[in-house]
């Protein structure tokens, strides 16, 4: 097991869509960018005129228990009592991590950073594991499923297993749903927090496209979801994120005809990707994980030619695409893949010259 004992104040850095870095690592690419580096949807959701009230008053009571009640029904929540909402998943994390007392935090990896760092805020000891079996010897255990950022899927019946096993001796499952929305759905657990010892987060912003919004949900018993309710005090939705919230998670038919979109455009991701001889091996609808003995070398082709995509630390074989934004960028994704696909042939004409 990878020990993940991080420092405590640690700044964030290990994640996608910063243009400022790349504009650092990059600073002669062209503009603007293509930033495939998320998993964001980069098909948000309609933006409409909000009311004037939405920024000139503070949020009503009554307007977060409209949106909890249409996050219910679209997340499969046992109930609206269910739901706690907080501006963006992100700070959710150490508050959920705070459940439970200072123990040992298992992750199941390789997966989005942020986990292990704020289970560590919250003063765990904090190891990283390849098999879900040994998240059992944890007093809190995280899971992404699907997972980021290679799509891994964990079954609902083994999760509902390890949340029974945990919860038995008083500990806290977790598990980050953020990609579910695009997901096998069979498998999300949100609508059994109520066996107790399982918290589920929810990210509004990356189906939606609206990750700037900052909008989240954790998904738990009631006396939980209260507790985390009355940590984060009143108003803690912003005005403009309860319209969208509210607006968005109940318009269904735009949610079933993005679901189709992206698989399309997933696929046509993974043609061009093969064409090029970029075998794709997992990923969801909304991003694709590829493993490449020369991974390196793309990612620095793609960041000159104004293309962001995802490199990993812990692999130097490993990278994730999200999808092009519209069709320019399918163009400049494609040109940009045939001139690395060129350029590797000349190089190795030259090495055995």
């Amino acid at each position: 097991m990878a020990l993940l004992e991080r420092e405590k104040g640690a700044a964030v850095t290990d994640h996608g869509g910063s243009l400022g870095r790349a504009r650092a690592l990059f600073p002669q690419a062209p503009e603007p960018w293509v930033d495939l580096s998320t998993g964001i949807n980069p098909h948000s959701y309609p933006l409409f005129e909000l009311p004037a009230t939405a920024l000139s008053r503070l949020p009503e009571p009554a307007r977060v228990r409209d949106l909890n009640a249409v996050a219910a029904a679209a997340y499969g929540s046992p109930s609206a009592l269910n739901m706690a909402a907080a501006p963006g998943t992100q700070i959710l994390l150490p508050r959920v991590a705070s459940l439970v007392a200072p123990g040992r935090a298992l992750v199941l990896g390789p997966t989005y950073a942020e986990h292990a760092r704020a289970a560590a805020l919250a003063g765990h000891s904090v190891s990283e594991v390849s098999d879900v079996f040994a998240l059992a010897g944890a007093d809190l255990a995280i899971i992404v499923n699907p997972n980021n950022p290679d799509g891994r899927v964990v079954e609902r019946e083994t999760l509902l297993d390890l949340a029974c096993t945990l919860h038995d001796k008083g500990g806290l499952l977790v598990v980050d749903e953020a990609f579910m929305d695009v997901g096998p759905r069979e498998h999300s657990v949100a609508g059994d927090v109520g066996q107790g010892g399982l918290v589920v987060l929810k990210s509004f912003g990356k189906f939606f496209g609206l990750a700037g919004l900052r909008l989240g949900f954790a998904i738990a018993a009631e006396p939980v979801a209260q507790r985390l309710e009355a940590e984060f005090g009143p108003w803690a939705v912003a005005g403009p994120a309860l319209e969208y919230g509210v607006r968005a998670l109940g318009d269904h038919a735009w949610q079933d005809e993005m679901r189709k979109r992206l698989q399309s455009e997933a696929a046509r991701l993974d043609v061009m990707l093969h064409h090029f001889h970029i075998q794709v091996t997992g990923g969801t609808a909304l991003f694709r994980y590829v493993e490449i003995a020369d991974a390196s070398e793309l990612f620095a082709w793609l960041g000159a030619h104004g293309i962001l995509i995802r490199n990993f630390s812990w692999s130097a074989t490993a990278l994730r695409f999200g999808l092009p934004g519209g069709e320019a960028e399918w163009i400049r994704l494609e040109r940009a893949l045939q001139g690395w696909a060129q350029q590797r042939v000349s190089d190795h004409r030259k090495a055995i010259s």
